[in-house]
């Protein structure tokens, strides 16, 4: 065997232990003289992985960057990201709106970049606008000249049947009157004994008391009963004239609105174009025409404080909740005119920033509700089309994020939902219509968080 001999160290000056730049290396006298150099210094493998990346646009691809903490990775890879500046992959604004036939179903509006706002302000205009005015159509002389022609039609077939049957029972001598039942006064029959009408309930009495023979009250009662029987004819038939008042009253009411109406809706529908708005603008439509009490009011009338007498806030669920609130429009995400991809550094990865929530309020009957405009969007939603950057570890702590975040990159679709959902008796009645989204996550750990998740993830 062949014993290598051991290599003593080499011993150095101490003058050798540190590096000295020569000057005659320095291209320049001062600092002045040097050229200002961009871009990070010896990251050149670094940066064309992280450029393939982003410019991946394949499904399923997404990027995890490996480095040793306390480095700042995060607003290094995010300013990295922002200096490749990718091509702006298409995106649209978002926004929910009322679903009036499935009003637990917010229906989701895509219009082009920068137009959402508009379509909101523009929607909310048009409801002003009608809110003005309506109320000076129904009470201009023309809308009370034809309403007046309706009810008097209508009080005349009303009085018409009443006059003949009070005629028919006077004949008789029984009368028609009201009886007093707790603070309501309904419509009675009473038979008329030495002129005064009488309850038909005293007749056995006066029986009894020798006031009355016994065939009289009889045959009193027996044409009581057949009375009764011929009045709840007639008054079933004033009923169906009230519908029937009620009904023409309401279609005048329509076809007075219908132009002002009309003239809202034609404007927005030639302004934002797109199949989902026109039927959205149909259903507004309709829905107005059907709902023309809130617009009686002058606006500002019937408005009530934030705040109820004990100085509590106002309930937002029960019946005082705005009435005008169904044709509100919720931007939950609304772009710049720049053509630039966006680039969020998520630093807290909880379940609600990331895919965001739903709001509750408090109503009147001690309970919580929420509707469309309670929805809130979260850092996915405003990464569409760009980059989501976060710290996996955090993102693996966080209570239902990781399997949601698996969800939506595999399906690129984003449900907003609160967390509580997932939990018995917790959650939300609103099932928001789900949203198309296009984003590339980049997850910052270390190596042994990064062979873990290469292991065990799908």
């Amino acid at each position: 065997m062949t014993i290598k001999p051991t290599l003593k160290p080499t011993e150095l000056p101490a003058a050798k232990l540190r590096w000295r730049c020569e000057l005659s290396r320095i291209p320049f006298e001062t600092t002045a003289q040097a050229e200002l150099r961009e871009g990070f210094i010896g990251q050149e493998r670094a940066l064309r992985a992280l450029k393939m990346g982003a410019e991946l646009s394949a499904p399923g691809y997404n990027v995890f960057v490996c480095g040793l903490a306390g480095t700042s990775r995060g607003g290094t890879i995010a300013r990295m990201v922002e200096e490749l500046h990718p091509p702006t992959k298409e995106s649209l604004d978002r926004c929910y709106v009322n679903n009036f036939k499935l009003t637990d179903r917010p229906r989701l509006l895509a219009l082009p970049r920068g137009e959402a706002n508009a379509f909101k302000k523009d929607m909310q205009g048009g409801i002003d606008f009608l809110r003005r005015r309506i109320p000076q159509v129904f009470e201009g002389e023309p809308f009370q000249r034809q309403k007046g022609r309706i009810v008097e039609r209508f009080t005349v077939r009303e009085k018409e049947l009443m006059d003949d049957f009070t005629r028919r029972i006077a004949r008789e001598q029984f009368a028609l009157g009201h009886m007093q039942v707790g603070a309501v006064a309904l419509p009675e029959i009473f038979p008329v004994l030495e002129g005064q009408m009488v309850p038909i309930e005293d007749i056995s009495k006066m029986v009894h008391e020798g006031k009355l023979e016994s065939p009289v009250a009889e045959d009193i009662e027996r044409k009581y009963e057949q009375f009764r029987q011929e009045f709840t004819v007639v008054y079933r038939k004033t009923l169906t004239l009230s519908r029937e008042l009620a009904s023409e009253l309401s279609y005048l009411e329509q076809e007075a609105a219908s132009v002002l109406v009309d003239g809202v809706i034609e404007e927005l529908k030639e302004k934002y174009a797109g199949q989902s708005i026109a039927e959205y603008l149909e259903e507004v439509r309709h829905h107005l025409l059907d709902n023309l009490d809130p617009f009686k009011e002058r606006e500002g009338e019937g408005e009530h404080d934030e705040e109820t007498p004990d100085g509590l806030p106002k309930a937002q669920g029960g019946p005082e909740r705005d009435p005008f609130r169904v044709y509100g429009v919720n931007v939950i995400l609304a772009h710049s005119d720049g053509d630039k991809s966006p680039v969020i550094f998520e630093t807290t990865p909880t379940y609600a920033n990331l895919f965001g929530t739903i709001q509750r309020a408090y109503d009147t009957r001690g309970g919580w509700t929420s509707d469309f405009m309670d929805l809130r969007g979260g850092s996915l939603l405003r990464a569409d089309g760009g980059f989501l950057i976060m710290y996996s570890l955090e993102a693996l702590s966080e209570v239902g994020v990781w399997r949601a975040l698996k969800r939506t990159l595999n399906h690129n679709r984003l449900e907003i939902q609160p967390l509580e959902m997932f939990y018995p008796f917790g959650g939300s009645a609103q099932k928001p219509e789900a949203i198309d989204i296009n984003v590339k996550v980049i997850l910052i750990g270390d190596r042994s968080l990064y062979e873990l998740l290469y292991e065990y993830e799908e």
